[in-house]
């Protein structure tokens, strides 16, 4: 399957061997980071139609993004947000310890094919650094301990031939199942007609696999002792294990991008980001002064509270109730937080949203996840391991760690040699998230220090312990209730659905004006990108609902979908 693509859209000749990889593939092959960087912009509207109110609904990330590009446009962003800015963006501090000392409940590792999020890190001023994922370049050391024997490691070639076979397994079953090397060069390449090419093929044949099947499948894998250490250990951010259930397809996503490689962190936390572009005065926007601010077109510098209630009102118009009793109508809104929202939390008319639209909702199904932080006044890890007899080992004492004890994975994150640091004392998902769902965090933290007590015995964790653990389960949070979505086998309909749904004129009148965002529509669900890439799509929705239009030297998503559209499988 080919199709004629637009040069704004795949930019050839030398210049793509020079640009970097980048997350917009292989569903929708749309250079978002080109689209940004174009000094024409993402698009206007009528002159008429400045200042009208547009509801976004959601202050993570995304709506903090839709609001922000809106605002830009000359339209006036109402934002509600039920609990804080920043949505799974979410850096907290330690009580009573230096406010500097943060700990990343959500979002914590960033890759760089995230090329259309990093324009807004750029935009917002803000400083990357690498993050310790086990193996990685930047990580001091790492320790895999499996079945109660633990490997030191600082790259994998330090680790037991086994490892490296499984490693070598992975490699071989993503070539012979997923053509990964012509994928990956053709999304390296933005080669679009060459990724729709291979995609179509891999989306009817696999859609309805999960990817343990995947792996079953293979030649490579046919051992179950390589699976079991695959999914435990993994290469990249981890073990695999929890998403074996999930489509393959999501896993393919994630590993022709190289989105589980080279990860970095935002220095200071995450939500930073959010709270910059909620305070952030564009340095250039239409129909609103210079200076202007989401925060200043909102009274008290602050979003509206929770909505309630949605409905259909006449002339393709929202209804939007809050919790504060206060109703407003709106010709258009983009609701960007978790979709679930929309069947329990929010009181909706069932007019909203086409049936299959409805559907796909319904259907979308989340992954838990939990993580527990404690603050220690220094990292001690790093100071040099001694034997029995007080001997220097050439160790750290104490190591990033993926185990199949309760913790699962460990991470060490430090601020510099002699200030406090902190450690994540445990990161997981799924199954392995539903087992600490009833415990309290310090009994969370109890049981993870005996797990790490029994692979570092001679290490006193607790000691260096100064101040009271951190905790959230995602899948407990009342406007989240998961971590993020993905895909079973058999749901690419509904996610196209979904995806696509920004496309509105195409839908009867009375089901357009609504627009849906955020991480869940996204293709890449688990990865900022996604947010970001549907608050764009959502943008140039709303742009074309006032009647507005991009300039012809930078198209947008819409103006080149029927291009480059995501694959459509056959509902019989």
């Amino acid at each position: 399957m080919t199709s004629t693509v637009p040069t704004a859209v795949h930019p050839a000749g030398e210049e793509t061997g020079r640009r970097p990889i980048t997350m917009f593939g292989p569903d929708f092959p749309f250079a978002y980071d080109d689209y940004l960087a174009h000094p024409a912009g993402l698009g206007q509207i009528p002159a008429t139609e400045h200042g009208t109110e547009v509801a976004v609904i959601g202050g993570g990330l995304s709506g903090l993004v839709t609001a922000y590009e809106l605002m830009k446009m000359g339209l006036k962003p109402v934002v509600y947000e039920a609990d804080r800015i920043g949505g799974r963006l979410r850096t907290e501090t330690f009580p009573g310890c230096d406010p500097a000392l943060t700990a990343e409940m959500g979002a914590m590792r960033f890759p760089p094919s995230s090329t259309a999020l990093r324009h807004y890190i750029d935009l917002a001023g803000l400083a990357t650094r690498p993050f310790p994922n086990p193996l990685a370049p930047g990580t001091p050391s790492t320790v895999v301990d499996l079945k109660g024997e633990s490997h030191y490691a600082r790259t994998i070639d330090d680790l037991p031939q086994v490892y490296r076979d499984v490693a070598a397994a992975w490699a071989d079953c993503l070539e012979e199942g997923a053509d990964f090397s012509a994928m990956n060069r053709a999304i390296r390449e933005r080669d679009v007609p060459r990724i729709r090419e291979l995609w179509a093929a891999l989306v009817e044949r696999l859609d309805s696999q999960t990817f343990y099947g995947f792996l079953c499948d293979s030649a490579a894998f046919r051992s179950f002792r390589y699976r079991e250490i695959f999914g435990q250990v993994g290469f990249g951010t981890g073990g695999w294990d929890t998403d074996f259930p999930n489509s393959i397809l999501e896993i393919l996503r994630v590993v022709y991008t190289e989105a589980d490689d080279d990860h970095h962190g935002i220095v200071g936390g995450s939500r930073q980001l959010p709270l910059r572009l909620w305070d952030r005065a564009p340095g250039k926007l239409v129909h609103w002064p210079q200076g202007t601010s989401l925060a200043a077109l909102h009274a008290g510098g602050t979003p509206r509270p929770a909505v309630t209630r949605l409905a259909r009102a006449a002339g393709e118009r929202i209804t939007v109730t809050d919790s504060a009793g206060d109703v407003r109508t709106y010709r258009a809104a983009v609701f960007t937080a978790q979709s679930w929202m929309l069947l329990s939390k929010i009181d909706c008319a069932d007019e909203l949203l086409p049936i299959d639209h409805w559907t796909a909702v319904e259907r979308t199904h989340y992954m838990a996840s939990s993580k527990l932080f404690v603050p220690v006044d220094r990292p001690f890890w790093l100071d040099p391991a001694v034997d029995g007899d007080g001997r220097p080992t050439g160790r750290d004492v104490m190591s990033m760690t993926l185990t199949d004890r309760m913790t699962r994975g460990t991470y060490l994150l430090d601020e510099g040699p002699d200030r406090p640091a902190a450690i994540c004392l445990s990161y997981t998902w799924c199954d392995d998230s539903l087992k600490w769902l009833p415990l309290t965090a310090e009994e969370r933290m109890e049981v993870m220090l005996k797990s790490l007590g029994e692979i570092y015995p001679g290490v006193d964790i607790r000691k260096h312990v100064i101040g009271p653990p951190l905790t959230v389960s995602w899948e407990d949070e009342p406007y989240f209730m998961g971590a993020f979505k993905a895909n079973l086998p058999g749901h690419y309909r509904y996610q196209r659905r979904l995806f696509t749904h920004f496309m509105q004129e195409a839908l009867p009148a009375g089901k357009r004006g609504l627009f849906l965002a955020g991480d869940d529509i996204s293709w890449t669900a688990g990865w900022a990108e996604g947010a970001v890439q549907t608050a764009l799509n959502a943008v140039w929705g709303v742009m074309r609902h006032f009647g507005g239009a991009t300039d012809p030297a930078n198209p947008g998503p819409g103006d080149v979908f029927d291009a480059i559209a995501p694959v459509e499988l056959p509902e019989d």
